[in-house]
Parts: structure tokens; C-alpha cells; sequence
């Protein structure tokens, strides 16, 4: 039990001295390669012996020959001071800002377009960064990075996230998508209360845009026939060409292939917000403010696309 308690203590410079150590088998060689003074190396390996309870080296003068439990020890020594260094270049290549690492978490919705050119143009002035990119629901992608699992999130805010921080880039206007052959079609503009009996086809409940979907037909005072349900919003407007329902899209300009009319609604929150979140307190490495900062300039050239 002592012994496992004294283990905890060694550091890796007593490991780096002790495999210097072992290399030169000579105190005085050792200590000149460290720079160090030769009582600091011996006073460093003493303690290491004592805190391992076993002599690692057999004693002739200032010469040094490991015995065999030093060579076993040095085995491990040199796993662990291999298994370091390469953490440490992953770390630094990871919070590098022109070569570091970005877990990216953002809406399925946001998927087809406008993600893929903002991280296009991103990699132009910084090509060696990497991404790791996350799709998912508003909820589930605050929940990872609550619980630090992505750096950074394009979203839509909700209740309930009081650890995160978050930064509102555009407002989306929210259209009602329906099939060219639907009686309502042609209409330049729609009321929500029009819509009592249409059947919806809406993504699942907890995810942003659905939640923002009921709370226009709440405003209309209505509760939606939803004929279907489905996560990704590209499926639930194929589910819409097929003429199975309708439903509502934010940003058009992405959901053109599907040959639906898309109206406007006369609504004054016929929108939903989309925005930059973080967590709180939380490390954010050079590369993910370099992000940050980029985005929200990127942004600003378009503002015709993303108005606030």
C-alpha cells in the first residue's frame, strides 16, 4: 500500500532522468546530457529507487550497470515517455489555430449548404485545420457539449442550457412546403389558421424546429394533425413531394431539388434563430476561436442570406 501511494508521486522527469540514466549507465555522462548537477540526478534516482522499493542499477563508482530490474523497469519507462511525447504533439497539433482539431456540432437543416460552405471557405486560409462534424437535434448537440464532448455548435437555443453560452448569427424565415399540385400552392402568402386540417409531417418533438412548429400552430390555436414523424428534415420533405403532408422549412434556397412550392406564412414569428453556442468556462483552443471569429465575419458578407 505504501509503495502504490509513493508510485503516484513520480513525475516525468524522474522518468526522463532515469532513462538518460540508463543510456549513458554513468552519473556524470547523464547529468552533462540534462544539464543538470550530478547530486540533483542522484539525489532524483535515490528517490525513485526508494519509491519503487527495488535498486534499478548495480554500483561501481560512479559507474551504473541496470540489473534486471532496472531493464524491465526501463521497458515501461520507455512505452510511457513514447506514449507522452506523442500526446503531447497531438495536443499541440490539436489547439494549433493553423493546424488544430474542430469537434463541430450543427443542425441536420444546415447540413446540405450552409455548413459545407463555411467550412470550404474556412480550410482556404486555413487548410491544415480538421473537423469533426456532429448532426443532430438543437437538445442532443447541447448535451454533448454540456458534457464536452464537441467545441462549438450551430444551433438553435433552448430552454433548460444554462452552462452554455450562446451568440445569435441569422434569423431563418420559416415557409410552409407543400406539393406543386396542392390546393394551396399558388397562394402568395398563408394564414396559420388555414392550415387546421392539412396533415403535417414534422421531425421528431425535442428537436429545435419542431419545437418551433408547434408553437406557430399553438399561436394559430390549433393542434397539428401530424400524419408522420421523422429526425432529418431532408426525409420529411421527400415524405412532402410524395404528397403526404406538409410542413415547415426554414431557408429555401437549400430544399430547391425537391420541385415544392414554398409560401410565406403571416406570421411575425414565423422564424427560428440560429447561433453560435459554447460551454461555459470551458477550454476553447486557438483553432475553435479562430472558427469562432471566422464564422461570424463570413456571415456578415451575406447578409441578404443570413439577416439577423
Amino acid at each position: 500500500t505504501t509503495n502504490a501511494v509513493q508510485q503516484k508521486t513520480m513525475d516525468i522527469e524522474q522518468l526522463k532522468y532515469f532513462q538518460t540514466l540508463a543510456a549513458t549507465e554513468h552519473v556524470t555522462q547523464a547529468a552533462e546530457n540534462l544539464c543538470i548537477s550530478q547530486p540533483a540526478l542522484s539525489r532524483s534516482l535515490a528517490r525513485l529507487e526508494f519509491q519503487l522499493g527495488v535498486p534499478l542499477f548495480d554500483r561501481e563508482g560512479r559507474q551504473l550497470k541496470l540489473n534486471r530490474y532496472g531493464q524491465d523497469f526501463l521497458q515501461h519507462v520507455n512505452k510511457i515517455l513514447k506514449e507522452y511525447d506523442a500526446a503531447i504533439r497531438k495536443i499541440d497539433s490539436m489547439i494549433h489555430p493553423d493546424s488544430g482539431e474542430i469537434s463541430l456540432g450543427f443542425l441536420h437543416s444546415l447540413g446540405s449548404e450552409v455548413i459545407p460552405k463555411i467550412i470550404t471557405s474556412f480550410k482556404k486560409q486555413y487548410p491544415n485545420v480538421k473537423f469533426n462534424i456532429h448532426q443532430n437535434s438543437s437538445k442532443s448537440l447541447l448535451e454533448k457539449l454540456s458534457n464536452g464532448q464537441l467545441d462549438i455548435c450551430l444551433v438553435t437555443p433552448m430552454p433548460g442550457f444554462s452552462k452554455i453560452d450562446f451568440s445569435i448569427l441569422w434569423k431563418d424565415e420559416l415557409f410552409l412546403a407543400l406539393p406543386p399540385t396542392h390546393p394551396l400552392a399558388e397562394f402568395p402568402s398563408i394564414s396559420l389558421d388555414r392550415l387546421i386540417n392539412e396533415p403535417f409531417i414534422f421531425q421528431k418533438k425535442g428537436m429545435g424546429l419542431r419545437d418551433r412548429m408547434d408553437v406557430l400552430c399553438a399561436e394559430a390555436k390549433f393542434t397539428p394533425n401530424v400524419a408522420m414523424e421523422g429526425e432529418e428534415i431532408l426525409t420529411v420533405l421527400g415524405m412532402v413531394a410524395a404528397g403526404l403532408g406538409v410542413t415547415f422549412v426554414p431557408t429555401i434556397s437549400e430544399y430547391k431539388s425537391f420541385h415544392l412550392n414554398f409560401i410565406p406564412l403571416e406570421s411575425f414569428n414565423a422564424f427560428r434563430l440560429v447561433g453560435l453556442a459554447t460551454k461555459k468556462g470551458h477550454y476553447l483552443s486557438p483553432a475553435v476561436l479562430q472558427f469562432q471569429n471566422f464564422v461570424s465575419q463570413y456571415l456578415k458578407k451575406y447578409p441578404e442570406r443570413f439577416p439577423i
